[in-house]
C-alpha cells in the first residue's frame, strides 16, 4: 500500500524537484523577458512621441518665422505699431488728473454744431477721458461716428516744472551750452483721418491755474494732432475746462461755442503749425539770435509800430525819440500812438511831426492801484487789442530806443517777448495780434486776476502764460544788476556804445535821458537809481536826439521844476560825497538857461 502511494524512487524525488526548481526558473525568466520587453517597447513609444513633438516644433517654428517676415515684409511693423496694438487692448490711459464735472447736455449742443459743420463725423479722438466717459462718448454724444478712438498720451517727466519750461535766464549766445527744453510726449497719428479732437483738461482753481505743465502738454500734444490733417481738412478741438484754454494758441477769434465749461474751436491749421514750430516754451530761444537783414518781407501791410501816452506828457519827448530811431534803422512800417485826452494839442502836433498817427483813447483804470499812483491808468495798455485794422503790432515802452530795424519779428507770434524775472516776460517790447475778443477777455477777467507787480506787465503774464522768447539784444534793460561782476559790466558798456550797434534796443530804466541834463546819467546823483546808470547809453539816446529836426528838439525841454530837482540830486550826491564823482562834473546842457 504505502509503496504505491509513493512511486516514486530516490532519483524521481530528485528529478522532480530539480523539474519544479528548472519551471520556476522557466517562469522567472520569463517575467525578466515580458519586463524587458516590455520597457523597449515604452522607450520605442516616448521616443516616438519625443520626436514627433520635435518635428512639429520645427515646423511650427518655420512656419511662425515665415509668418512674421511676411507681415514685416507686407505691413512692416514697428514697435510703435507693437505698442499701439497693446494700447488699444490695455484701455484708456489717463495721463493727468481732471476734476472737471462734464455736463453732457452742454456737450451735446457743441456737438451739433460740429454736426452742421461737417456733416459727417468720420472719426473722433478722446484724450485723458475714463472708460465711463469714454462709452457715453461712443453711445451718445458721436454713436453715428465710424471711429471712436481712444488717444493715449505719456505723462511729462515728473521733474518737469513751470520753473524749467520758463527759466529766468538761459544761455541765448551759446557761449557755454546750447538751451535746450524738456521732451514732450506726442500723440501717435490714428491710420484713421479725426474731425474731431476732445480733451478733458485739469484746472487747479488757484491764482496759477494757467500755469500747469499737464494743461500745457494736453492743448500742445492734442493741436500737433490737429495739424497732422492733410490739405485743407477741418479738424474741431473741444475741450472740457473750468478755466480758458490757452489764449494765443486756440484765440477767442477761433471758439465756435462755449458753453459751460465746454470750449469749442475751429482753428486756422495753416496758422496752427507755424506756432506748433517754436519751442514749447521759453527754454529755447525762439528767434535766431543775429536774424539775417531782409529774412522778413510783409506781403500785406497790415503791421504798425505802437506806443502809448497817457495820464502825463513827460514821455512826449521820449515816443518822438522812438519815432525817429525806428526810422533811421530803416523800417517804413506805421507809426501808431494811443493818447488820452491829459495830452494836450500842442504835443499832439509834435507826435504827428514826428510820425505818429493819433488815436485817441479812453483810459482804463487799474482796481487794485491807489488813486494818483504810477499804475493807476496802465491797464490802458489793453487798448492795443482794439488795433483791428492792423494783423500785428510791436509794441514799444516811450523809453526804448530803436537801433536796429526789428521788422522781422512781425512775423512772430502773440506773445514774443524778452524775458524778465522768474517765469516772467518784459511787455516793453512785444508782438501782439490785436482782436476785439481778447480785448473784452482782457477787460472781463480785471477784478479776478491779481497782477503780480499791479501793473499791466503782471496781469499780462498771468493771461499769456505761453509765451515765446525773443533775444534779450531786442529789449537790452540798462541795468546794471547788483549780481553782476566787472566783467558782465564792461560788456554791457561796450554793447551800450557798439558802432555798429549790436543791440536791437536799448530800454532805458530809472530816470529817462531827457529828464536827465545831457552831461551825463542823472540816475548816478539818485543811490536808488544808480544801478541804472550808464553815460555811455545816455549818450547814444542824445545821438538820437541831435539827429531830429530842431522843430522837435523843442519837445524834449527841460520844465523849471525838473531843473530844480536835477540841482537838488545833484547837491545831495556832492553831500553824500558818492565815489562815482559824476556830482563834479560842470553842466554845459544848454536847456539849462532855456
Amino acid at each position: 500500500m504505502e509503496g504505491r502511494q509513493s512511486p516514486c524512487s530516490t532519483e524521481e524525488i530528485y528529478k522532480r524537484s530539480s523539474c519544479r526548481r528548472k519551471s520556476e526558473d522557466d517562469d522567472k525568466l520569463f517575467y525578466v523577458i515580458l519586463q524587458e520587453k516590455s520597457h523597449k517597447c515604452k522607450s520605442k513609444s516616448l521616443n516616438r512621441v519625443l520626436f514627433t513633438m520635435i518635428i512639429a516644433t520645427i515646423i511650427l517654428m518655420t512656419y511662425t518665422i515665415a509668418i512674421r517676415q511676411h507681415e514685416y515684409v507686407s505691413h512692416a511693423i514697428s514697435r510703435r505699431h507693437l505698442v499701439k496694438i497693446w494700447n488699444q487692448t490695455r484701455g484708456p490711459h489717463i495721463p493727468y488728473v481732471s476734476y472737471s464735472q462734464i455736463d453732457w447736455v452742454d456737450i451735446s449742443k457743441a456737438a451739433k454744431k460740429i454736426a452742421y459743420d461737417k456733416q459727417v463725423i468720420h472719426g473722433v479722438g478722446l484724450l485723458n477721458f475714463n472708460e465711463k466717459e469714454i462709452s457715453e462718448w461712443k453711445t451718445h454724444i458721436f454713436p453715428n461716428s465710424a471711429n471712436n478712438i481712444v488717444l493715449n498720451l505719456d505723462p511729462v517727466n515728473k521733474n518737469v516744472t513751470w520753473d524749467s519750461l520758463y527759466p529766468e535766464w538761459i544761455d541765448e549766445e551759446q557761449e557755454n551750452e546750447v538751451p535746450k527744453c524738456p521732451i514732450f510726449p506726442k500723440l501717435d497719428v490714428p491710420e484713421k483721418m479725426l474731425d474731431v479732437i476732445a480733451v478733458k483738461l485739469p484746472c487747479r482753481n488757484k491764482g496759477n491755474w494757467s500755469k500747469d505743465v499737464a494743461r500745457l502738454h494736453l492743448q500742445l500734444a492734442s493741436a500737433s494732432l490737429a495739424t497732422s490733417a492733410k490739405g485743407d481738412h477741418a479738424v474741431h478741438m473741444l475741450f472740457i475746462s473750468n478755466c480758458t484754454p490757452i489764449l494765443n494758441l486756440f484765440p477767442c477769434k477761433e471758439l465756435v461755442i462755449r458753453q459751460g465749461n465746454v470750449w469749442l474751436y475751429k482753428p486756422n491749421l495753416k496758422v496752427l503749425r507755424e506756432k506748433l514750430k517754436l519751442p514749447i516754451a521759453s527754454c529755447e530761444v525762439a528767434l535766431p539770435l543775429k536774424p539775417r537783414d531782409g529774412d522778413y518781407i510783409s506781403v500785406v501791410r497790415q503791421e504798425a509800430y505802437v506806443t502809448i501816452l497817457h495820464s502825463a506828457q513827460t514821455y512826449v519827448c521820449g515816443a518822438i525819440a522812438v519815432a525817429q530811431s525806428i526810422r533811421m534803422a530803416g523800417s517804413t512800417r506805421d507809426l501808431v500812438i494811443l493818447v488820452d485826452k491829459t495830452i494836450s494839442n500842442y504835443h499832439r502836433r509834435g507826435l504827428e511831426l514826428a510820425g505818429w498817427k493819433i488815436r485817441t483813447i479812453q483810459r482804463i483804470r487799474n482796481p487794485n492801484a491807489e488813486k494818483g499812483s504810477y499804475n493807476e491808468w496802465n491797464y490802458s495798455k489793453f487798448r492795443l487789442w482794439q488795433l483791428t485794422d492792423y494783423e500785428k503790432i510791436i509794441f514799444i515802452d516811450a523809453d526804448l530806443l530803436i537801433l536796429r530795424n526789428i521788422d522781422f519779428l512781425f512775423q512772430m507770434p502773440e506773445i514774443s517777448a524778452t524775458g524778465n524775472n522768474g517765469t516772467l516776460f518784459n511787455s516793453g517790447v512785444m508782438v501782439i495780434e490785436p482782436s476785439n475778443c481778447t480785448f473784452q477777455l482782457l477787460m472781463d477777467h480785471i477784478n479776478d486776476i491779481t497782477s503780480y507787480n499791479g501793473g499791466d506787465q503782471g496781469y499780462l503774464n498771468e493771461i499769456f502764460t505761453w509765451w515765446h522768447r525773443i533775444p534779450k539784444y531786442m529789449n537790452f534793460l540798462k541795468d546794471f544788476w547788483i549780481g553782476d561782476n566787472e566783467e558782465t559790466k564792461e560788456k554791457k558798456t561796450r554793447l551800450f556804445g557798439a558802432n555798429p550797434p549790436i543791440l536791437y534796443a536799448i530800454h532805458y530804466l530809472g530816470l529817462k535821458p531827457w529828464w536827465c541834463f545831457r552831461d551825463y546819467d542823472c540816475n548816478w546823483n539818485v543811490d536808488i537809481f544808480q544801478e541804472f546808470a550808464s553815460d555811455v547809453a545816455h549818450y547814444h539816446w542824445w545821438k538820437v536826439h541831435d539827429a531830429m529836426p530842431s522843430q522837435l528838439q523843442r519837445f524834449c525841454l527841460l520844465p523849471s521844476k525838473q531843473k530844480e530837482k536835477l540841482v537838488r540830486n545833484r547837491k545831495q550826491a556832492e553831500k553824500a560825497n558818492f565815489s562815482d564823482g559824476h556830482w563834479k562834473i560842470k553842466i554845459r546842457d544848454p536847456r539849462m538857461k532855456i
